[in-house]
């Protein structure tokens, strides 16, 4: 054992003795590696920068100037052809005020009265002159109404007109006696009525409608007041102590009664039923982005891949229950700042500032309508997304907002007839459903309901196939890559 171990030894030590100096510069592990390293990181060091004129530049910058003038003319298009949308449902909303129809209706059916006759020689006399912007006045017989003013506030309340200008029966008797026999307790405001919603579109009430309204107010009251002065004045046989006594019997004679039959409050309603309701679509669009991650972990190495059409319904399944949730949240806000849903509805004739439609039930209604909104707004998106992709989907949402917006915070009646397709948006029905609700007017709930889920039924449908196309164009990338 002994000599074997010697003999090991010395060709060991004859190996070591054959090592050259030079030779142990390439054999040491660690010099090879830097040598190895140094020469690597030569070879891959990067160009040095250069500048923007640089003749090596040359094919890159035309390339960037190529795309970049493409890219502004594709925005600028857009911003004028969408960006339109915007202005256009305001255009020619002065002309098209005769498209608010409001009616004159006088139940003064003495030979002798003053006050009916008067009032609706004015209306018809604004419509025929047509020098100014006015809105569509229209005379009818108080028998189309059986009579009974009460039908007409009916009328207006079940949206066949804007506004209603009432004139009672007796008007003008009223006010001869008061003259006649001196009754203080003679009350000009029971001449005329006038009757409106404003609940159901507050802004062309406010900007619109109720100004012009008033306008009329001041126009009739005054030429009214005028003649009748002159007429009482003049009849010497009418006591001064009469005049004295009922002072308002001569002026200002007559006035309106004002019935706002649903107002517009309170203010903290309007994010609920106008702007508010735009965070349902960006809410829906960018829930995108953030499950699209989730989903696609399916499909990662490291696991078996879930099968393509199982993991469609998933998605599908999952992101309306996404929106059913989500809903539920954007609706509690409203709840938490206090506004009404649990009132009872009320008569439809009567002034109700705290009436809502459904009762107690109201506010699973509100959520519904928020949460089969939502999924009208965002199964589009989500298709839009999976078929332009990046960054073209911002284009998307810009179009989505504006068209939505456009035809539910505006009255399509003053906007252009090019407009009428609004009628079918999806916000336009949200709005329309949830003033229902809060409000208690009149309810096209039904009819809201059905375009909304016509909207899910037509993006379902699409569904399939914009995942089946988002995966071919994800591998074709990857085979070109």
């Amino acid at each position: 054992m002994s000599g074997d171990a010697r003999s090991r030894e010395d060709d060991n030590g004859a190996s070591s003795d054959r090592t050259l100096p030079g030779d142990e510069k390439d054999h040491n592990p660690r010099s090879q590696q830097n040598a190895d390293g140094g020469e690597k990181g030569d070879q891959s060091e990067s160009p040095k920068p250069v500048g923007f004129w640089d003749s090596s530049l040359k094919q890159v910058r035309a390339s960037v100037f190529k795309n970049w003038l493409l890219t502004v003319t594709i925005l600028c298009a857009f911003i004028l052809c969408v960006l339109s949308l915007y202005w256009a449902v305001l255009f020619n909303v002065e002309p098209n005020l005769t498209k608010l129809p409001v009616f004159v209706v006088s139940f003064e059916t003495e030979p002798n009265a003053l006050v009916g006759p008067m009032v609706t020689e004015m209306t018809e006399g604004i419509v025929k002159a047509d020098k100014m912007p006015h809105l569509g006045y229209i005379s009818l017989p108080p028998a189309q109404y059986n009579h009974d003013p009460m039908r007409v506030r009916d009328a207006i309340y079940e949206q066949a007109a804007y506004a209603a200008i009432i004139v009672n029966s007796n008007a003008t008797q009223m006010l001869r006696q008061a003259v006649e026999q001196g009754n203080s307790s003679y009350d000009p405001l029971g001449a005329m009525q006038m009757v409106y919603v404003t609940a159901r579109d507050e802004d062309s009430y406010y900007n619109y409608i109720l100004p012009q309204l008033t306008m009329l107010q001041t126009q009739i009251t005054s030429s009214f007041g005028g003649m009748w002065t002159k007429m009482v004045l003049s009849n010497t046989s009418i006591p001064r102590t009469n005049l004295e006594a009922a002072p308002q019997a001569l002026s200002p004679a007559i006035g309106f009664s004002t019935f706002d039959l649903r107002p517009f409050v309170p203010p903290v309603t309007t994010p609920a039923v106008t702007i508010g309701l735009i965070y349902l679509i960006i809410i829906a669009f960018f829930s995108f982005g953030f499950f699209m991650p989730i989903h696609m972990k399916f499909m990662q190495p490291g696991h078996p891949a879930l099968n393509f059409n199982q993991l469609i319904i998933w998605r599908w399944l999952s992101t309306l229950i996404a929106y059913f949730l989500m809903s539920l949240a954007y609706s509690l806000v409203s709840l938490a700042f206090q506004i009404h849903f649990s009132k009872q509805s009320a008569p439809h004739t009567v002034v109700a500032d705290d009436a809502n439609a459904y009762g107690k039930g109201s506010f699973p209604v509100y959520w519904m309508i928020n949460f089969v909104g939502m999924a009208s707004l965002g199964l589009p998106c989500e298709n839009m997304a999976m078929i332009v992709g990046q960054p073209w989907t911002a284009l998307w949402l810009i179009f989505w907002v504006i068209s939505n917006v456009a035809t539910s915070f505006y009255s399509l009646d003053t906007s252009p007839g090019f407009f009428r397709w609004g009628y079918a948006w999806p916000l336009h029905n949200i709005v329309e459903a949830s003033r229902t609700v809060v409000f208690d007017v009149h309810s096209k709930i039904g009819l809201n309901f059905g375009v909304l889920f016509v909207w899910i039924a037509i993006s379902t449908v699409l569904f399939p196939f914009c995942c089946y196309f988002m995966r071919w164009k994800t591998m074709r990338e990857q085979k070109k890559s």
